[in-house]
């Protein structure tokens, strides 16, 4: 059985992304993409919301065929064209790329997927990640803090009427600068 996993990169200050989404300040560099390459490899699914999967979409699908795209990134490419997704929207009509649309996030469904996939689920999107929290549905937060403070923006968390205690289980620093915090719920052990 595999765990839900929130990956996410933010600023010292908190936010994933700028107040007109902005992630130009994300320090993304080989080192961190083969980390990222190296963990994403292994996922069954990738479950997005809407904005994400559409950022994704416009990129990654191609992103190997242009000879300027580095070996990193051409692999990630690879990855993300090949490995399921699904995507929780209202109002997406059609997507390719191994992609399943959910209308829903339904608690029961996605346990459900988590207990029959062989590999972790890779949540990414705050405001799925916020319903995904609100439900208690993620085992383990994976937040990438780079060093900048941007100053205003969207938080990654947003208010909620709960707690959730982590337990810190890896820290690792990459060369730029950017740190891991790698936590699981406690007690999910």
């Amino acid at each position: 059985m595999g765990k839900i996993v929130l990956a996410m990169s933010v600023s010292a200050d908190g936010f994933f992304e700028g107040p007109n989404r902005e992630i130009d300040w994300h320090l993304v560099d080989d080192e961190l993409h083969r980390h990222f390459n190296e963990y994403l490899k292994t996922a069954s699914a990738f479950l997005d919301g809407r904005v994400t999967y559409e950022l994704m979409a416009d990129f990654w699908p191609t992103a190997d065929a242009d000879p300027a795209t580095g070996h990193v990134e051409a692999e990630f490419a690879r990855i993300w064209r090949e490995t399921p997704k699904i995507v929780f929207s209202r109002t997406l009509r059609q997507a390719e790329w191994s992609t399943t649309i959910k209308r829903e996030v339904v608690a029961e469904e996605v346990r459900a997927l988590r207990a029959r996939s062989g590999g972790d689920l890779a949540l990414g999107g705050a405001n799925l990640a916020a319903t995904f929290r609100d439900l208690d549905l993620i085992d383990e937060y994976r937040l990438y803090v780079h060093p900048v403070l941007i100053g205003r923006g969207h938080r990654l968390f947003r208010d909620a009427d709960t707690m959730t205690s982590l337990e810190l289980i890896e820290t690792r620093t990459f060369g730029s600068g950017v740190v891991l915090l790698r936590y699981q719920r406690s007690g999910s052990r």
